[in-house]
Order: structure tokens, then C-alpha cells, then sequence
């Protein structure tokens, strides 16, 4: 299915999830891969392939990710992408050492900071910070939101297996708060102890593995108490969030269930409903999701204020998507939110 991309839209169409990173980013991961210092199947495998396959994808990738310039500005003009928010691509710093992390972080921010003052009316960006060190982690988002004038943070979801609702990562969480800056907690395939099954049929990345991992990331972020602790902490999904919306009745009643069985330790009574959080601390993208249902399923269930437009670029820059969701059967006034005025209102521009 294809569809003619509006020329001339009644709203802008701001891209909010948009992958980039600086060539020695790949450099960095050519090398963890070749001296196999990463202990995760799943990354090993993906970045073999991506840094040496001779395939047209890989190359193309590979090619557009650290281009924060002409190619990645003619392809935003071909299909009305007026501005992309940019993340440094998955899984960023997180399989580096602690120390090689933090100072990477502060290269990439200052890198991707470089890219978007030569083109500041088409990019804003979101900081990266290495949860490795939680301290220098919330150092580094107070300083990409204060002096480089970023608009939120990216954790590509899991750190070498571990997760944020663990106590020692809220930091993190803490300067997000203070900052009043989103937090995007964008896929990494699953991680050694949960990737086999996966990696045995080609599932462990955005066919299925990402999301499997990231909507259970979100869930162990919620169980935790996070947002009861940092209830003006705003969160971002991408993928029409991760199947989570698709299962909130369940979430509700088993996690009740749950709590009144007293069957875990580690499952407390919350101040609010699973489903609370994920309406009131949670938005939603649809990146890599170029499908009517899957969209409006968001907005009834969720709500028109709280999903964008994405394209989940480079990774599936499939023009036809844009005219697609140009004629979503949705009102002119909804349609202007998820291109244009929830990204606007949410990043600040």
C-alpha cells in the first residue's frame, strides 16, 4: 500500500524518534565485536552484521546514521519532515565500559549539539548518559538540557542486563524531574540471560525481541514505584508503545491480583492503577508503526495528547509511510497533534 505525501499539510510533521551517532561510535563497536569484549549474543550478532555485511541495508545504515547533514536533510525534505528529534542510535553507550561510557556520552552529546547548530530550525536532540555511573549520568543530562540546550534524554532500555527500576539508577530519573525533560526509554535487544529463544528465529530485534524487552522494561519501571516517587517524571515509548496499551485491562487486574495474593516480595500496592501511569506518565510514538488501527487504538485507549509522529529513521525510511498516515481517517484536529503540537508542547519547541 502507498500513498501520495500531502505537499501541503494544515500541520508540521516533526519526526520524534530519529537515530544518529558519530562515526567513532562504530569504530567503538567494530572493536568490542572483533575482540568479543561484549558478553551478549544478541549484540554480537546484530553488529556483526550491520559493521560487515556487504548488504544494501547494512551499507545504507550504516552510511546515514552519522550524517547530520545534506543526505539526512534532502531525505526530510522528500518526505515533508519539517524537524527530526535526534537520539544517539541504540544501544549508545550501554555496552561500553563504565568510564569509556561517561566520556563517550559527553563526545556524542557534544557531537550531536554541533549538528543540530548548523541546522537548528530542523533538528533538536536528546541527551545520552551512561547509567553505568548514575551520578555522572545525571551530571550529564543536567548539562546536555542547561548548556546544550537538549530537550530530553535517551536510555536505549537495558544496561549489560540490568534495569532502571533498580534503586541505584533513580538519579537518572531524579534529574529528568528536576530538568522537566522527558525520558525516552528507546529498544535494545533482549538481554544474554532472556535472548536464545529469541535469536534461534530471527526475533531478538525490531520484529518482536525490542519491543519484548523495552514494554517489559516500562512495566518493571511502574512496579517499582518509580513514578509514585517522581510523579512529574514523563516517559517516552516508542512503537505505539510497545504493545502496553494493547493489554491495560490485564495489567490492572493481575497486578492487583498480584498485590492482594501478597504472592512476590517485590510487588508493593501502588498509589494508582498500571494503567494510570502508563496514561499520565507515558507518551507514545508510533515509530516504525505506519498503521491506522495500531495509532488510533493509541489515542482512544490513551489519549490524542499523548501520541506522535515518528519515523523511526534511518532504520525504516519507507516514504510511503508519510502519505499513508497523511490520510489516517482521524479529525484534522488530532491529526495536527500527532504530527506537530504534542511533540511541540512535550520537547518545548
Amino acid at each position: 500500500m502507498s500513498a501520495t505525501i500531502n505537499p501541503s499539510p494544515d500541520y508540521r510533521r516533526i519526526a520524534t524518534e530519529e537515530a544518529c551517532c558519530p562515526p567513532e561510535m562504530l569504530a567503538v563497536y567494530r572493536k568490542l565485536v572483533e575482540e568479543k569484549k561484549v558478553d551478549d549474543p544478541a549484540f554480537n550478532t546484530m553488529f556483526a552484521f550491520y559493521l560487515n555485511s556487504p548488504s544494501a541495508r547494512a551499507r545504507i545504515i550504516n552510511d546515514q546514521l552519522v550524517d547530520l547533514g545534506e543526505k539526512r536533510l534532502a531525505h526530510m525534505q522528500a518526505t515533508g519532515i519539517d524537524m527530526q528529534v535526534l537520539t544517539l542510535t541504540s544501544p549508545g553507550v550501554q555496552v561500553m565500559e563504565k568510564a569509556d561510557a561517561v566520556a563517550f556520552a559527553t563526545y556524542a552529546n557534544d557531537w550531536m549539539a554541533d549538528g543540530i547548530a548548523r541546522h537548528p530550525d530542523r533538528f533538536i536532540g536528546l541527551g545520552a548518559c551512561a547509567p553505568q555511573d548514575p551520578v555522572a549520568a545525571a551530571k550529564e543530562i543536567e548539562r546536555s538540557v542547561k548548556q546544550l540546550g537538549f530537550r530530553g534524554v535517551v536510555i536505549n532500555s537495558h544496561t549489560q542486563g540490568e534495569y532502571l527500576d533498580d534503586p541505584k539508577f533513580w538519579p537518572i530519573f531524579e534529574a529528568a524531574e528536576a530538568l522537566d525533560v522527558p525520558i525516552y526509554l528507546h529498544p535494545f535487544t533482549p538481554p544474554k540471560d532472556m535472548s536464545r529463544p529469541f535469536l534461534e528465529r530471527g526475533l531478538d530485534g525490531a520484529i518482536f525481541g525490542f519491543s519484548v524487552e523495552t514494554g517489559l522494561h516500562m512495566l518493571r519501571i511502574i512496579i517499582a514505584g518509580v513514578f509514585d516517587r517522581f510523579p512529574k517524571l514523563q516517559m517516552i515509548l516508542g512503537h505505539t508503545g510497545e504493545a502496553l496499551p494493547f493489554w491495560l485491562y490485564r495489567l490492572d487486574y493481575m497486578h492487583n491480583a498480584g498485590v492482594v495474593s501478597k504472592r512476590y516480595e517485590s510487588m508493593k500496592p501502588l498509589k494508582r492503577k498500571v494503567s494510570d501511569y502508563l496514561r499520565e506518565n507515558v507518551h507514545y510514538t508510533n515509530s516504525g508503526v505506519a498503521w491506522e488501527p495500531s495509532i488510533r487504538f493509541v489515542q482512544d485507549v490513551i489519549g490524542t495528547d499523548r501520541i506522535m509522529y515518528a519515523m523511526d529513521y534511518p532504520y525504516q525510511y519507507a516514504p510511503e509511510e508519510v502519505g499513508i498516515l497523511d490520510k489516517m481517517n482521524i479529525s484534522a484536529e488530532d491529526k495536527k497533534k500527532f504530527f506537530q503540537t504534542n511533540a511541540e508542547r512535550l520537547f518545548k519547541i
